[in-house]
């Protein structure tokens, strides 16, 4: 999701988002590799940088870069950082339990000393349980005949960038529980996809792409 697309430069430069989402036009296959390594290394680098953000940033500059909590594009941002760590380390072979359990104790231990004024014994607990279900094909299969498929279905089916979002002008989506509630994935979803919602009660929406 990309709520301002013409913000100032990150880790990515407005031509960066640009080439992601497909809005620049590569005459050559080098050309088009030169962006991919360039984004790469962006990334890398950015990414040791948080060596020096912890070690170095002071205490109010933290802060007030998480003042912003109440913005739903910086939470986003939050949660696709993770994701894109979770996902990276997976696919990569690493355990993602292997960083995440010694940054919440550095973490809590730097708390403690810095704000609380004392030591602290930190247990962390991480488990995760995945069960596989429908795959992308099947569900794309679903939406060219305007079967309902649940907002997580339609997620991994964006994620993909399968050629199914391109083919239909409406996708109708089941939310669960027979209850309008979805977690937010359904809103994510929407503003991703640049479509409107359309309310089907009690428990039906429909994405106008």
């Amino acid at each position: 999701m990309d709520h301002d697309a013409d913000r100032p430069r990150g880790v990515l430069s407005p031509a960066d988002r640009a080439f992601l989402r497909g809005e620049t036009e590569m005459t050559h296959d080098q050309s088009r590799r030169n962006a991919e390594a360039r984004i790469r290394k962006r990334v890398v680098n950015a990414i040791q940088d948080f060596t020096l953000l912890v070690h170095a940033l002071k205490p109010k500059d933290r802060a007030g870069i998480f003042d912003t909590v109440d913005d739903p594009a910086f939470v986003d941002g939050v949660l696709s950082m993770l994701s894109f760590t979770y996902l990276g380390l997976k696919e990569s072979g690493m355990d993602f339990e292997r960083v995440l359990v010694p940054a919440v104790r550095r973490a809590e231990e730097v708390h403690a000393a810095d704000t609380l004024g004392s030591t602290a014994e930190v247990a962390v607990d991480f488990d995760v349980r995945a069960e596989y279900g429908t795959s992308v094909a099947d569900t794309a299969d679903r939406i060219r005949s305007d079967t309902p498929v649940t907002p997580e279905e339609l997620f991994a089916v964006a994620m993909a960038d399968d050629p199914v979002i391109g083919e239909v002008e409406t996708i109708p989506v089941r939310l669960p529980h027979g209850t309008e509630a979805d977690d937010g994935v359904l809103e994510r979803l929407a503003t991703y996809l640049d479509a409107d919602v359309t309310h089907r009660p009690p428990n039906r929406v429909e994405l106008n792409l």
